[in-house]
């Protein structure tokens, strides 16, 4: 018999009070067993032991009870989980407080730490089972039964699976994503939940750029009311609350990005509410704000600064990985996979994407250094020969102006600010260690390749950052002045504070202070510096003192040739016709005069070289001598001949032809047999290139009986006899079988 789900289950238990007995199905509350679970709270941060002590007790009770709810049969768990309210709040503390990858964690006894993993690896089976409707052929329920009961009693839900991802995700990525995937296909209202969140992450995003005094594009431009608190930008604010900022910061980025690369499903809902666009313009507003005021107040305290740079590197590194996951998954990753036969749809979303973050340079130059936007340009432009080439040029374009005014670098620099860890690495990856511990030194080296450059400034701009410098230290020349601006990013108050307290760089030590500002350079004429296509030809006044003025004409010209004009301007003709009269006069034979040749008789030698006079030349050649000595007839020019012999030379063609065609005329009369067996022939070709099949009546009437019939007569015997209900009168014998099967012929 087959097992039956645990929601169709019934169980026939005695009533204590009635002593009858009742039915009861399997998930219910009387089923429950009563036990309290005690909430979770964060280890000590100092090493107290009292706290240690209390924590350790705390942590104790939480993993036996949890150890407890792992080992109940199928039945009795899910009757805990669901109406068990404490075991619901103590999970749910432990995913609120739990120690995150990047929180700085106190040096705990080993004791602790190995009851911390225990309750940590439980914690995460606990949950790994409530996602399962099917544990064994036994014990299940049904998909959409499970879906329910999930849903409704809110085992999961949006921010548990967020946090789920953050805890979780480094090591156990698959089974995190199965676990997940599972409760979104049981239960599709998480979508629904999901697109609800949305919204409230951009809320998050504008709540920061409040806070620090910004304004995004897409908010509202609101006046500040009387009542409320004047808007401290990030550089006046409290350093606690610039602290707080940066936490707030760096866990709303890493969580966003652990979710997404945990179930990439997502990323379809987050783009519907034009993810990509909020994302890049919270980046270019946010990022380079803090990553300056860190900057500017690394002396305050350089243990805390530290930390925010090393948080702010890692938040700003993930945010640039969610954009490629969610650019991977809705545009790259369905080309590569060829799932799709129509490829353009996802081309133009990418296009549409990158397009709509052009003017964020920022952001451009730092994605493009972790991602180059120009191999996944490569990979478009090799899975589709209809791409867009204007509109891909104009963003590569807007990428490599991006980087106007920054080196562009490996992905792997020297020191560079960048995390290269993940969420889940230690909480100080060595790369980015390296820069902090430098930022004291020099904040811009340390920034690496994705710190925001300073723009050059020249003119007026920087006519006026000179001026205000000296207007507080008027000994200064303005060269030196220059130089400072220059190697502090314009930075005017810098600038002014590094002079009064001594503290600038070696290369602006050695600097008189009295510098006077170099001289700025002649700009090329601009006669000179032109070019374009009438440069140094004939006409070029600008490159030539003298020019031909026969070659010059000023207005119309009075004779205007026409075409019949041209056609009866014979003078080409007259000038040639003396020239190809010279070819007529040919002499073949010079006569000789008497006594010429006596010259030569006197010269003959005696020593004559015979050597080759056995040889018989051109006595094997094809051609005979008269062909060798003949030479070509001579022929007057169509154009110079007159109409006399153009007349000539036509009746002598047409008497050839005449000739040629009655010698060619055959006067004999063949057999007739032969024409009619020829014609017999070319209509049987005819007939078989057509597809007909010929008459083989005389097959069929094959010899007189007694003599045995050919092997071709027996074959088209049966092909006539199988064949012959398709034409004429044939199928009688089917049709009266027809009629005395209806009856309406007595048999």
């Amino acid at each position: 018999m087959p097992a039956l789900p645990l929601d169709e289950l019934q169980f026939t238990e005695k009533d204590l009070l009635t002593g009858k007995l009742k039915t009861l199905p399997a998930l219910h509350p009387e089923k429950k067993t009563e036990r309290s679970f005690v909430l979770y709270k964060p280890p000590p941060k100092a090493r107290d032991p009292a706290l240690l002590e209390e924590f350790l007790e705390r942590a104790k009770f939480i993993t036996d009870d949890l150890d407890w709810l792992l080992a109940l049969p199928h039945d009795k768990f899910w009757c805990q989980v669901v109406f068990d309210e404490t075991l619901q709040k103590c999970l749910d503390s432990y995913l609120h407080h739990a120690p995150r990858k990047f929180d700085k964690v106190a040096d705990l006894p080993p004791e602790v730490n190995d009851l911390m993993k225990h309750l940590h690896r439980n914690v995460f089976l606990t949950f790994l089972r409530m996602s399962t409707h099917k544990e064994s052929k036994d014990h299940f329920i049904t998909p959409s039964v499970f879906g329910e009961i999930v849903y409704n009693n809110f085992l999961f839900d949006i921010p548990k699976i967020l946090d789920l991802c953050v805890l979780y995700g480094k090591g156990n990525n698959g089974l995190l994503h199965k676990m997940i995937e599972n409760i979104f296909i049981q239960q599709p209202s998480y979508f629904s939940d999901l697109d609800e969140i949305v919204p409230t992450v951009l809320q998050v995003f504008s709540n920061i750029l409040h806070t620090c005094g910004l304004q995004c594009e897409g908010a509202s431009a609101e006046p500040q009311k009387l009542e409320e608190r004047i808007r401290m930008t990030p550089g006046d604010m409290p350093l606690q609350e610039l602290k707080d900022i940066v936490l707030y910061l760096c866990d709303t980025c890493i969580t966003l990005w652990a979710f997404l690369d945990v179930f990439p499903l997502a990323c379809q809902t987050f783009q519907k509410h034009d993810f990509c666009y909020r994302l890049a313009s919270f980046y270019e507003l946010v990022i380079p704000e803090l990553e300056s005021v860190i900057k500017k107040r690394r002396h305050e305290d350089s243990s805390l600064m530290l930390d925010m740079w090393r948080r702010l590197s890692h938040s700003r590194k993930k945010v640039v990985e969610v954009f490629h996951i969610i650019v991977n998954q809705l545009c790259l990753q369905p080309i590569l996979e060829s799932s799709y036969d129509n490829v353009q749809p996802f081309i133009e979303e990418f296009l549409q994407i990158f397009t709509s973050v052009l003017q964020e340079r920022r952001f451009l130059r730092d994605y493009d250094e972790l991602f180059p936007v120009a191999d996944d340009v490569s990979l478009l432009q090799q899975a589709s020969s209809s791409l867009d080439e204007t509109r891909t040029i104009y963003i590569l374009k807007a990428v490599e102006g991006a980087w106007e005014g920054a080196d562009r670098r490996e992905k792997t620099t020297k020191g560079s600010s960048v995390p290269e860890g993940t969420a889940g690495t230690s909480a100080t990856p060595p790369s980015s260690n390296q820069g902090l511990e430098r930022l004291i030194e020099d904040p811009v080296e340390c920034a690496g390749a994705a710190a925001m450059p300073a723009a050059r400034v020249s003119g007026v701009e920087l006519d006026s950052l000179i001026s205000q410098v000296k207007d507080l230290l008027p000994d200064l020349g303005e060269g030196f002045v220059l130089a400072c601006l220059e190697e502090y990013s314009y930075d005017v108050e810098q600038v002014i504070n590094n002079i009064l307290e001594d503290k600038l760089v070696a290369s602006l030590q050695k600097l008189d202070r009295a510098m006077p500002r170099p001289l700025k350079q002649d700009p090329t004429p601009l006669v000179t510096a032109r070019c374009n296509i009438f440069q140094n030809d004939e006409f070029d006044v600008f490159s030539k003192d003298s020019v031909d003025m026969s070659r010059i004409q000023k207005g119309k010209r009075s004779d205007k040739a026409t075409t019949k004009g041209l056609l009866n301007d014979k003078s080409i003709v007259a000038e040639q016709r003396e020239r190809y009269s010279q070819y007529s006069v040919i002499v073949e034979e010079v006569t000789e005069q008497s006594g010429e040749g006596l010259s030569y008789q006197d010269d003959y030698e005696d020593e004559y070289d015979d050597t080759y006079d056995g040889n018989q030349v051109g006595a094997n050649d094809a051609d005979s001598d008269d062909e060798l000595i003949s030479r070509r007839p001579f022929t007057i020019p169509q154009v110079l001949r007159s109409k006399e012999q153009e007349e000539e030379e036509e009746e002598e063609e047409e008497e050839v032809e005449t000739n040629a065609k009655e010698a060619t005329k055959d006067h004999f009369v063949q057999d007739p047999a032969v024409l009619r067996e020829r014609a017999e022939a070319r209509r049987m070709t005819f007939l078989a290139r057509k597809g007909y099949k010929p008459d083989n009546s005389a097959a069929v009437a094959g010899a007189a009986k007694g003599h045995g019939q050919s092997r071709d007569t027996v074959q088209e015997r049966r092909k006539k006899e199988a064949n012959k209900g398709t034409r004429a009168n044939h199928n009688r014998r089917a049709m009266a079988d027809r009629k005395r099967n209806k009856g309406m012929i007595p048999s």
